[in-house]
Parts: structure tokens; C-alpha cells; sequence
């Protein structure tokens, strides 16, 4: 059976920066397929829930309020990276559009719901270690994956 890392929203956590969860049922269905690792990188960095919403603008994540919380997004994603290590993760499902957990497509930092090119710190982090990361819209070539 693989490991994987979940954002623990998408397992129905209420740990977004709104302090709701975004359940997948399509993964819910099948959890018992795979070894689950709930992680919430944010929180693991040290930020509360709920919290005020942030983007990344280039290297920096911002929060709505123009406050620098690229520290508790880095530190979250090493976090994230130590708890992947040793429960020894091979796939990762995060949330997207999330500053940390996005893959593929991130929020701009204008707080306009412009959508860019990009992925999350975590994501980022966790592709740079080799782990394969998939957004929730990916559930089915995730699915796919984990099976060969």
C-alpha cells in the first residue's frame, strides 16, 4: 500500500484560512486504497485558523493585510517535507489555488481571484524532493498513479 500526503481540508479538516474544510468525496470514497498523511501546511508553519486570506506574488507570500508570511509558509512546507520523509510518501493530493498546497495554477497576489502559472510553496518543495503532487481536479490520474 503507498503513503500519500492529503491536505487535511480536502479530508473535511476545518483548517482553511476561512476555517472550513473543502471535502473531495471522490477521495473519501477511496481512502481505504491508500495509507493517508493529513497535512495542513499552514498550520504546520504556525498560522491560525482561520487566518487572513494570503497569495504568493513572486517568491513572497502576502497576506490581504500586506503582511510578509513567507516564514510560516516556508517553515510549513519543511514540515511537510520532514513528515513525507518519514512516513516515506511517494504522492501528495493538496488543495489548489492554495499558496501553499497549489499545483500548477496559484493565485496572483492581487486578491482578484487571477489565476497564473505556479505552484505553492509546499508544492513546490515537495515536486523539488521527487514526490509526485497532484491538485484535487487530478483525483483521477492521481487515482492512477498510486494503483501502478
Amino acid at each position: 500500500m503507498k503513503t500519500v500526503l492529503v491536505s487535511a481540508c480536502l479530508l473535511g479538516v476545518a483548517c482553511r484560512y476561512d476555517g472550513k474544510s473543502v471535502p473531495c468525496k471522490e477521495l473519501l470514497e477511496q481512502l481505504g486504497s491508500f495509507s493517508v498523511v493529513p497535512v495542513c501546511p499552514e498550520i504546520l508553519g504556525g498560522l491560525p485558523t482561520p487566518r487572513i486570506p494570503c497569495e504568493r506574488k513572486g517568491t513572497k507570500v502576502i497576506s490581504a493585510q500586506g503582511v510578509d508570511t513567507t516564514p510560516q509558509y516556508e517553515k510549513g512546507a519543511q514540515e511537510t517535507l520532514r513528515l513525507a520523509k518519514l512516513t516515506r510518501c511517494q504522492a501528495a493530493l493538496l488543495k489548489e489555488r492554495s499558496p501553499s498546497c497549489g499545483c500548477g495554477q496559484i493565485y496572483d497576489g492581487s486578491f482578484t481571484k487571477k489565476l497564473v502559472q505556479g505552484d505553492g510553496v509546499t508544492a513546490a518543495l515537495l515536486k523539488q524532493q521527487g514526490i509526485a503532487v497532484f491538485g484535487e481536479s487530478r483525483f483521477e490520474e492521481f487515482l492512477q498513479w498510486i494503483q501502478n
